[in-house]
This record gives structure tokens, sequence and C-alpha cells, in this order.
């Protein structure tokens, strides 16, 4: 037998026969790494029991890793999967993908399971994981794969096996008396798995499409260690009490009617002083970038979207056309083909060059309704939109400007947590998902790279996520309390400036295509405002606050002074009002914490007096009895330098 040389990350290359399992290297290794629970062979995730017959790279990870975690939450949905095959027999199984700190496996099941199934069904993961089943892997036939579901009595894998290409690996994996359809890789044996708790249950469509069945999809999570579980409940916690569908609804600011349909938001006066608030700070930064601000309609001919590419790749996620005067309209789902006809409209130079278009256009998506969420995802949106039209010298610049400008936004909301995901093509797509450029991809995924790497911001890969026109920025930002919202995007588009015969003379006269930069900093004022409820738990910085002061009358004799504090606080520009209701000022106290107002002037009888007002504010202790213009002149400080905590 030859031997193979591997690289073990952390220690040092050796020699081991062909055929060694990466386990059988951590049993070598003396002061090996602790609580290993997969590996990386060659940057590839692999089974710990998967034999090398290659010169290698081997790195172990324990499950606090990235990668590590993941297994770890897939290897706890097949966990899950097989305590509920034991529990109730009759149960067909689908897919159980990771997420982010969780993992879900969808059923389809006679009943929907109950509380008390959950509790049960989690009670014997733990029993299975005291059996500490080694889980082991085969790589099959497409033949015997189907035979074997057949046999199993299971049809949504036998759909699945059915769609796999026909060069697509076939793995199962196997612990004790449950086998699932997986490409891996997963954690040595059950027993590794120790620290879980599944979270909730709910309805789903079979691959997300109503038409089709019904499941029964239930959520979990999983950890390495106790203490971190216990961490991400509380977390979870935290997060209930800061649902933005919770804070939406306690501070009146949007809601969902049956009779306007769901996905449709309606924003009170309340929420559209916020939306009012976002735009205005979006229009303050465009004006200092050079941008000039349009308006689009909301439908058009459906020519415009076979020219843009949109009715080929897009279709599924717009709403169906409608026929006028015999033609084919459609309600828009974003705003670029209407701006590369502004664009066109007038002749360009080299000189107008970079031209940057912005607009808050409402866009319409037909979302499933199985997907729709809150104010995360909805029918109706309105976009903090923008196209930059550049030549290829200018990108770069253009590029790294926008990105500074999610910088800037990120200081003013308090984001701390931020990450860029370049997101590329995948050549498998090309003339299907994505245009068929691969030398143009190519060349523009290295532009957009190397534009990141100058402006020297951290940035992670991902393959397949790309628009259909071009590579793209998604950022991702995490709230106060940790949890991760997909926030914005920077779209390359260097595909559909052609299709639409976007020109400029150039220098030498010549007539050239420009680049477009697609860019979204806010995204929808739908899902940043979700975001910011949430990442301040309601509790808004004065300057976005839909109320910023309420006047607390002592008693009614003090409503006088109150109206005249109130008026000529509105005369300031204050969102300002009197509560005059004849409740004990306890009670009118408590009820201005509940309803979140940052400022509270409390005036009595020493107010009226000597003309004063007396502050509370929440979360501070001290009250300042202080003149009317003294206090004016202090807020509206706060509220012009936009800050997030007074």
């Amino acid at each position: 037998m030859k031997n193979i040389s591997i690289n073990i990350v952390g220690f040092s290359t050796e020699s081991y026969p062909s055929g060694t399992t990466p386990s059988e290297v951590l049993e070598s290794l003396k002061g090996g790494p602790k609580n290993t629970i997969i590996c990386k062979v060659d940057n590839i995730l692999t089974d710990l029991n998967e034999p090398l017959n290659q010169d290698v790279k081997l790195q172990f990870l324990d499950g606090k890793s990235k990668d590590g975690h993941s297994v770890l939450l897939h290897s706890t949905a097949h966990l899950m999967a097989q305590a509920v095959k034991r529990l109730f027999p009759n149960t067909k199984v689908t897919i159980g993908p990771y997420l982010d700190n969780r993992f879900y496996y969808d059923f389809d099941v006679e009943t929907p399971f109950s509380e008390e199934d959950l509790a049960k069904i989690e009670k014997e993961m733990h029993k299975i994981s005291k059996e500490n089943l080694e889980i082991t892997h085969e790589v099959t036939s497409r033949k015997d794969a189907l035979g074997l579901f057949k046999k199993m009595k299971e049809p949504y894998k036998l759909e699945i096996i059915d769609d796999l290409d026909k060069e697509e690996v076939i793995k199962t994996y196997s612990q004790g008396e449950f086998t699932d359809l997986c490409r891996g890789p997963h954690v040595p044996s059950t027993g590794v798995i120790k620290h879980f708790k599944l979270l909730s249950s709910s309805a789903a469509y079979w691959r997300g499409d109503e038409n089709n069945q019904t499941l029964q999809r239930v959520y979990g999570t999983s950890f390495p260690d106790e203490k971190d579980l216990k961490k991400y409940l509380t977390m979870l916690e935290e997060q209930k009490k800061r649902d933005h569908r919770k804070i939406g609804k306690e501070l009146d600011l949007y809601f969902h009617d049956e009779e306007v349909g769901p996905g449709l938001p309606l924003w009170t006066p309340n929420g559209a002083v916020i939306i009012d608030e976002l735009e205005a700070l979006a229009k303050e930064k465009e004006d200092l970038s050079g941008y000039k601000r349009v308006r689009t309609p909301h439908l058009t001919k459906g020519t415009l979207y076979e020219k843009s590419g949109h009715l080929e790749h897009y279709i599924s996620s717009m709403y169906p056309a409608m026929d006028v005067d015999g033609l084919d309209y459609y309600m828009k789902p974003m705003n670029c083909p209407h701006h590369h006809k502004i664009y066109a409209n007038t002749p360009k130079s080299y000189r107008d060059l970079p031209y940057r278009l912005s607009e808050y256009g409402t866009c319409y998506r037909y979302e499933k309704s199985g997907e729709l969420f809150g104010l995360m995802r909805v029918r109706s949106m309105q976009m903090n939109d923008a196209h930059i039209y550049c030549t290829e010298d200018q990108f770069k610049e253009e590029f790294i400007g926008v990105c500074n400008l999610y910088m800037d936004y990120f200081k003013i909301f308090g984001i701390e947590k931020y990450e860029m995901r370049l997101s590329l093509h995948d050549p498998k797509g090309l003339g299907k998902k994505y245009i068929n450029n691969p030398e143009l991809w190519k060349k523009t995924e290295e532009d957009v790279r190397d534009a990141l790497k100058d402006a020297g911001l951290k940035f992670v890969e991902s393959v397949g996520d790309a628009a259909f026109y071009g590579p793209k920025i998604d950022v991702q930002v995490w709230s106060a309390i940790g949890k991760e919202f997909s926030l914005a995007t920077n779209q390359v588009d260097f595909a559909v400036p052609e299709r639409f015969n976007l020109t400029y003379t150039d220098v030498d006269g010549s007539a050239k295509t420009p680049l477009c930069i697609h860019r979204a900093p806010l995204g929808t004022h739908e899902r940043f405002i979700g975001f910011l409820i949430e990442h301040f738990g309601g509790n808004f910085p004065l300057w976005l606050a839909p109320k910023q002061v309420v006047i607390l009358p002592v008693s009614d004799k003090h409503n006088d002074y109150a109206d005249s504090l109130c008026q000529e606080l509105k005369k300031q520009g204050i969102r300002v009002e009197v509560d005059n209701r004849s409740e004990k000022i306890g009670a009118k106290i408590r009820d201005a914490e509940l309803q979140k107002i940052n400022i509270m002037l409390i005036v009595g009888e020493k107010e009226v007096d000597d003309k004063l007002v007396t502050v509370r504010r929440r979360f501070v202790k001290e009250q300042q009895t202080i003149s009317l213009k003294e206090f004016s002149s202090e807020i509206k400080k706060e509220i012009k330098e936009r800050r997030v905590t007074n």
C-alpha cells in the first residue's frame, strides 16, 4: 500500500498509508484539536470517516467554527427526522437544511404537530443522542437510490432523485435504522449532538409552491455546548419582544387589511413619519453626491421587460399581465428599465458621465403567500433606488462611493456589525439563470473584487447569488441584539445597457456603451423600517421618532399653558402633542413610556408661574427644569445631528 502526504493545518505534514481516514489521523496526533466534529480536505468539508487516497491538506474543525456549526445544525435536523419517524412511522420526510443558527425539516404528516408532540420529539432526540449511533454514508447509483426510497415509501425522496442532474453523485447517510438522502457531510455519531432545542412548527408548501402539498415545518437549534444554547435562546426571547410586527402594532406604525390584500402594508401617520425622515435623509445624501431625482409610472408595457430580460429571468416574481387594448401591461417590479429610458431620452457625452438617477418609486413583486412576513417580505415596496451610468474608467470610484455611502448610514443608525457579500454567478447557469457572456462575467467580477480590496472593505464571496445581468454586493447587517438582516444591494450591470442601446459619445467621437450600477443603500423602506423597529426595539432616536415630545399638564388648569408650548414647538418643526386627558400625571407618564415617546414635558403650577418646562427623558433618571428656549435649542441640535442617543 502506498503512502500519502497529509499537510495537517496547525501541525505538520506527515506520511500516512493511503486509505487512512481523517478520524484516524486525528487519533494519531499528540495534543490534537479537541471537540473535532468535521474536517476540511483541500478546503472542502468532508466526513471524518472518508478515506484519503492522495496527498491533501487536512483541517480539523469543532462545532464552534462557522463550518462546524453548520454541519452540527444539519446533523441535528437528521436526528430530529429520525425521532419523528420513530414516533410517527407514517410520516413522509422531505428536506432538512440548516439556516443561520437554526435548522428545519419539512414533514408530510396526517395531523400537524402540537406543542406536546414537539416535546415528545425532543425527548426522543435526546434518547437517540445517548445511543451514540455511528453516522455513515454510502455513494449509490440512481437506480439503487430509487429502489431504496421506493421500498421505504418516501415519495418526496424519489422526486428529488428524479430531478437531480445525471452527473450528480448520490449519497445516503444512515444512523441506526434511519437512512436519508443527503450530500452531507455530517458529524461522526449521534452522541456528538447533545445541546439542542426545538423552537416552533408551522405550515409550509413542498418546494415553496402553494399549489403543492402542505407540509409541517419544524424549526430547531443546536450548539456545541449548553452555554451557547442558553445564550441563543435568551436572544430569541429578546427578539420576540422586539418583533417588528408586535411593536409596529403597539406603536400604530402600519397594518395589513384583508380587503386591501396580503403583503400590501398600509402606513399610518406614525409610520409615514419614519418613511418621510428616511427619504429626507437619503435625498440629503444623494444631493451631496450629485444624483438627479426622477419619477416613473407604476406599470408599463410588457415589451419593455422583454427588452430588459426581466420577463425571461424574473417573471415568476412579477404580477400577472393585464390586457389593455390588446397589449400586456405589468406592474413594475423594479425601476431600472424606466431609468434606462430616461438616460436614453437625451444624447450623452463622456462629459455627462457619471450620470446618476435616483427615485423613490413604488414597486410590486409577487411574493408567494407562504413567504410573506410582516414588513420583511411584502408585495408592495418603496425602493431607495438609483442607477449610475459611468465609463469603465469611472466604475471603481463610483462603486466604492456607493459602498462608502453604506458606511455613512451604518454610523447614523448605530449599526456596528455588517458583512458585504460578493455574489457571483454560477457558470452552470449561463444562458438560463444568467446572461450568457462568460468573459464579461469574469472581467466584471474581478473589477468588483478589486474595487472592494482597494477600498479596504471586508467581504465574503457567494457563488450562484448574482443578478442575471451581473455580480452584486449584498449587504448583511446585524441588529443591536445580534439578529441578521439582508439590507441593501449594489449591483453591476454589464449587459442590459446594450439591450437598450444606451450610449455616450467618447472623447474620440466614438459611441460607447456605459456601465450601469444599480444601488439601493437602504433597500426598501418596508424592510429597512422593519429592521429599525427591531434594532431599536421601538425606542427610535429623537430625529426618527414619530412623536418626539409629549406635553403633560398636571391638571386641567395647566392645559392653556401646555397648548401654548405645543404651538411654539410645532412652529420650530418639532413633532409634539398635548396629553390633556383628565388623568393623574403618573398615568400620563406611564402611557407616554408605553408609546415609547422620547421626551415628556411636565407642566404644573411652578412651570406656569416661571414660564419653564420640566423635561423627563426616557431611560434618564434626572429631570431638568429649564426654559422652553433652552429646551428647544438642545433638541433641535440633537435632531439636526441625527444622534442615535441623546
